[in-house]
């Protein structure tokens, strides 16, 4: 293409779109991005900013209660949902901000609405069309709707941050991720929460087994009724309850029953089949290990790519899109998907990086494993039930170590350093030679010394 309006258009301002376009004219490309909503995409408006924001308020109920135990004496606390929810707004309402100062820093010419591919090389905004040699599409996902009677009247977890009061009484349909956050949430602001999961065990099966066998123990201990293996099959209102029945015949009365059952690509209304880009099953658009679609010059990052929807991820693909494009790096993958470090800030939070045990023995014969489960010295005097539980492992043939788990107080912080020993390619051997800061929790992953079977 000889001539266009753009050598870089965006179409989705969150976390890869926003990376992708700033990188892309640090390198001299001339760089437009469309959004139709607030910037900074699903992260810092309906995930990963404002549920830290709520795992951090719910937190003090815990706190205020193991105080006692260390000998403070504190009268009833009061909890206001709207103090918090309006400073959350503030902190998210100050993030779009920041972002579209830094998208205009980089000389990135932002336009607000929706776009859409009228054909390969152009796209309609609003009322306006632009051209570009080389598009991005990252327009992230969107709740999953499910099928079946009464689902008319359900709540989803993107509704969660303007709730204008705590139900409660709240119902929670799926395990994963978000049900599984917002289940230790609520619940720790004094909701009585019930979750309700179609599988036996909690989170998706791409986490170690014995991880989401703890996060299901850490929930019910702190009263969060878990209802495994089940699905509802109708949701119906009477008088000012709404009532979910199970595929079992239980009924479950509550205020509210809200849908947490993932996320799907956003790929509805982009035009894609005007520009060629193709999907696969599912709704995801179909990319290259070099993130290129079914049109040489259009790209795609992030959740609407399929694959870890993580902030991370999306930030790295999009980074390793615009080099490509405008640095000529030619790296073959933007990082090593068998080492995508996360959390899941559950009641415990989870903390992974690399490969869980069934995992590793698909591609490994001989797997050496090294677990512990303990209560961290922290609720030796406060009279809280809180386990830990830490698991390494190990690729038996060349004691490297091929994954790092746990389940814990600041997991997230603890494996985030894991992950740059694993990147390294970290073995047990060194792990044992590591002197540990004593007493913490994290020095267990030095000190495990007996495999187990």
């Amino acid at each position: 293409m000889e001539r266009a309006d753009y050598d870089f258009f965006v179409i989705g301002a969150g976390s890869g779109g926003v990376r992708a376009a700033r990188i892309a004219a640090s390198l001299g490309a001339k760089v437009g991005i469309c959004e139709d909503a607030r910037l900074g995409g699903t992260c810092v408006n309906v995930g990963c900013v404002p549920k830290k924001l709520f795992v951090y308020g719910a937190s003090y109920a815990d706190a205020f209660h193991e105080a006692a135990g260390y000998g403070w004496t504190l009268g009833s606390p009061a909890f206001s949902w709207n103090t918090l929810r309006d400073r959350k707004d503030g902190e998210i309402h100050r993030l779009n901000g920041a972002y579209q100062r830094l998208l205009e820093a980089a000389g990135v010419t932002i336009h607000h609405g929706r776009g859409r591919f009228v054909d390969a090389h152009t796209l309609r905004v609003g009322d306006r069309e632009v051209s570009a040699r080389h598009v991005l599409v990252a327009t992230g996902g969107r709740p999953v709707v499910p099928r079946f009677p009464g689902a008319d009247l359900l709540a989803f977890s993107d509704d969660f941050f303007t709730l204008p009061e705590l139900p409660r009484r709240l119902v929670i349909i799926g395990g994963g991720y978000i049900g599984a956050e917002f289940a230790g949430i609520f619940g720790r602001l004094g909701v009585q929460v019930s979750l309700v999961h179609r599988w036996p065990l909690l989170l998706p099966d791409s986490f170690d087994d014995d991880v989401r066998e703890a996060v299901g123990e850490g929930l019910a201990a702190s009263g969060v009724r878990l209802h495994l293996h089940r699905q509802v099959s109708l949701v119906e209102k009477r008088g000012d309850s709404v009532v979910a029945t199970l595929d079992d015949g239980l009924e479950i009365e509550a205020d509210m029953v809200a849908c947490a059952c993932g996320r799907v690509p956003n790929t509805d209304g982009l035009g894609l089949e005007a520009a060629g880009v193709a999907l696969r099953e599912g709704g995801a658009v179909a990319v290259d290990e070099h993130l290129r679609t079914s049109v040489e010059h259009i790209y795609a990052v992030g959740d609407v790519a399929g694959g870890d929807q993580l902030t991370p991820v999306a930030l790295a693909q999009g980074q390793f899109v615009a080099r490509r494009l405008f640095a000529g790096d030619d790296k073959a993958r933007p990082f090593d998907p068998d080492i995508v470090p996360t959390a899941v800030f559950t009641n415990p939070t989870v903390g992974t990086v690399g490969l869980g045990e069934a995992a590793a023995r698909k591609t490994h014969e001989d797997v050496r494993v090294y677990k512990s489960s303990f209560t961290p010295m922290r609720h030796t005097l406060s009279g809280v039930f809180h386990k830990t539980f830490v698991k390494v492992v190990v690729d038996g043939a060349t004691d490297r170590v091929l994954g790092f788990h746990m389940v814990g107080e600041e997991a997230g912080e603890i494996v985030q350093g894991l992950a740059v020993a694993l990147t390294c390619g970290v073995t047990k051997a060194q792990l044992d030679a590591t002197l540990g800061i004593h007493p913490t929790a994290a020095e267990e992953f030095v000190t495990l010394r007996t495999a187990v079977s």
